[in-house]
């Protein structure tokens, strides 16, 4: 307990410094758009909160409160897709599958949390849309509610799954993750501003730079082989694969979903601008991280 108290208080004291040095630079370049980063910032005090509740107290807690944020980020979701009468069913039974995954995680079936959703749930959610609702849009209905589940229940429940695959280590892996995870996208993010040229994708997200990516990558990697010993029981190799695989992933994941807000909000930019600031915006990263890295620790380690 005394190991985990500090890491937090260490934590929470390299989140106060770069709180204020965001603050500072923001009222000294206000002709940069810093906003993303703020954003970023928050995400990271919500999470230190959860997972701190976690590890002093009970894994309960952040089972609970990921279960919320899987909620609130499908939700948002949902309110992108132009909707029919005929979808509100559909999506009800979205809605309905987030506790039942995360009983799997509580009772720790991993054979059921694994498929529950990729095959039970896409299996049989087309059958409400079926049923005396006609063929009319259904296949970019059942198509956009199963992408839905997938990234923002499925994938981001993986990081509530830690802590009860592995007691010992959870929280510190979690901690590992979120950190190298949102570490990740500042970085691509501010050198994207300063010397970012070419844009991977300009009609979806101007943020995202080949020079973005590399930076990101090199010190993603550099910070997972410093912190690893110390949040981490992985060996110095894995320390470093880690953290290239999770730069990796979390680009990924910032790619897709720019893309796929771009492709749902078309014709609806102020909606988009709103979103820019939603809860997709601060976990679309770990999306892809989460069962990127858990799934690696899994195959490769026992304590899993």
């Amino acid at each position: 307990m005394s190991s985990s108290l500090f890491t937090l208080v260490l934590i929470f004291t390299g989140l106060l410094i770069i709180q204020f040095i965001y603050l500072a630079i923001s009222k000294i370049q206000p002709d940069k758009d810093y906003a993303a980063i703020g954003v970023r910032i928050k995400t990271w005090w919500g999470m230190l909160f959860i997972f701190g509740l976690a590890t002093l107290f009970n894994p309960v807690v952040s089972l609970l409160s990921l279960m919320a944020l899987t909620f609130f980020a499908l939700k948002e979701y949902f309110s992108m897709i132009k909707t029919r009468k005929a979808d509100r069913r559909l999506f009800l039974w979205a809605y309905l599958a987030i506790p039942v995954q995360f009983y799997w995680i509580y009772t720790e079936w991993y054979g059921m949390f694994i498929v529950f959703i990729p095959l039970y749930v896409f299996l049989f959610l087309p059958i409400p849309r079926l049923i005396n609702k006609g063929t009319v849009g259904f296949l970019r209905s059942v198509s956009s509610t199963q992408w839905g589940l997938m990234l923002m229940v499925f994938g981001l429940s993986h990081l509530a799954y830690f802590q009860f695959a592995t007691p010992a280590y959870g929280a510190g892996l979690v901690l590992f993750l979120v950190v190298l995870t949102q570490l990740n996208d500042v970085i691509h993010h501010v050198a994207s501003i300063y010397f970012g040229k070419h844009k991977v994708v300009p009609t979806a997200n101007p943020f995202l730079t080949w020079e973005g990516f590399v930076c990101a990558f090199v010190v993603t990697t550099g910070v997972s082989y410093l912190i690893y010993p110390y949040l981490t029981p992985l060996t110095p190799a894995f320390g470093v694969v880690s953290g290239m695989l999770i730069s990796l992933s979390g680009y990924f994941g910032s790619l897709t979903v720019s893309v796929l807000k771009r492709d749902l909000l078309i014709g609806d930019d102020d909606k988009f601008e709103t979103l820019k600031k939603s809860y997709l915006s601060r976990v679309d990263s770990l999306a892809y991280t989460s069962p990127v890295f858990f799934h690696m620790i899994r195959y490769f380690f026992d304590f899993m």
